[in-house]
């Protein structure tokens, strides 16, 4: 990429929640639910002196993508990391449950979350619970869930589980996605386990590009918000089916993949064992490269348009 594309770009990465919602949507569609003026805050945070947010974090609302209608919220990194708290987690469950009642073709989520408020934890992981099964419902009534995943803070905790739920995630490069981070397994294991000072390490195991090689990122795109909404616009119309069969179809995708590389210590011995030539040097490789030297390995790059 010469330098011109890259200064037209909009970064996803540095943008706020809601510039990332109007990038995202058609212009001027965007519709806010619960906005700073209703000041609907955490009450927690209040009691124990924090300081309070009028949007709790999480904006939230309705617009249209290429003409179609759809739900979104985007979580605000700046603002406690993205943490989900009482106020936070409901208006994302209030926005789920509102999609079986407001006919939308999808809902979009922009996750940007180190997991659970622990300044107010219980409420918190309660929250992460009635997400999920607010949007178990959704997808049930077979409207798809979208997550967008190119953040500072990445996705990790319950809503890296939860991001796990929905239909489809597209990634950046930038972006991360883990149950725990990095500091989290330090902690639990050691240094010697993972050492979450080592960028590299962190990215190579948690990032864009090791998360679509595994399957677990459906699309990864350049750090544009365009390049998110472009996507964004295909999938919306492509429900996956919640059934038990489909279930039982990821649980043996999973079983499969622990037994080919549950004895590697590292994504490298990971991307090797795929067969994927100069695997060490992906971590360096812009988009384009990187889509034209994996796509004879896995399956899926030969259907999908590459972003």
């Amino acid at each position: 990429m010469n330098l011109a594309d890259w200064r037209k770009r909009d970064s996803f990465y540095e943008a706020s929640a809601r510039r990332r919602i109007l990038g995202l949507l058609d212009q001027n569609s965007f519709q806010e639910l619960l906005g700073p003026a209703e000041r609907i805050t955490s009450p927690h945070l209040e009691q124990l002196g924090f300081p309070v947010s009028f949007d709790d974090g999480v904006v939230i609302g309705s617009g249209l993508l290429n003409g179609k209608k759809v739900l979104i919220a985007a979580q605000e990194s700046g603002f406690m990391g993205g943490a989900v708290g009482e106020v936070h987690g409901a208006k994302i469950t209030g926005l789920l449950q509102l999609a079986l009642i407001s006919h939308v073709t999808a809902v979009l989520l922009v996750l940007d979350t180190g997991g659970v408020r622990l300044h107010e934890a219980n409420a918190g992981l309660v929250a992460i619970s009635e997400i999920l099964h607010a949007a178990f419902r959704a997808r049930e009534a077979g409207i798809p869930i979208l997550v967008l995943i190119g953040g500072n803070n990445g996705c990790y905790g319950g809503m890296g589980i939860f991001a796990r739920c929905c239909d489809y995630i597209i990634m950046s490069e930038e972006g991360r996605l883990s149950v725990a981070g990095p500091e989290v397994i330090e902690t639990a294991g050691g240094v010697e386990e993972f050492d979450s000072r080592d960028r590299a390490l962190v990215w190579r195991t948690m990032g864009g590009k090791h998360r679509y090689l595994l399957g677990e990122a459906d699309r990864l795109v350049v750090d544009d918000i365009k390049a998110f909404r472009e996507v964004a616009i295909e999938l919306i119309q492509k429900p996956k089916p919640l059934t038990l069969e489909s279930i039982l179809q990821e649980h043996q995708r999973l079983g499969e993949r622990l037994v080919a590389y549950g004895e590697c210590k590292d994504a490298l011995d990971i991307w090797k064992k795929i067969g994927i030539p100069e695997f060490d040097a992906i971590p360096l490789m812009d988009n384009d490269a990187f889509h034209s030297i994996v796509k004879p390995y896995l399956p899926r790059e030969g259907t999908e348009e590459e972003t």
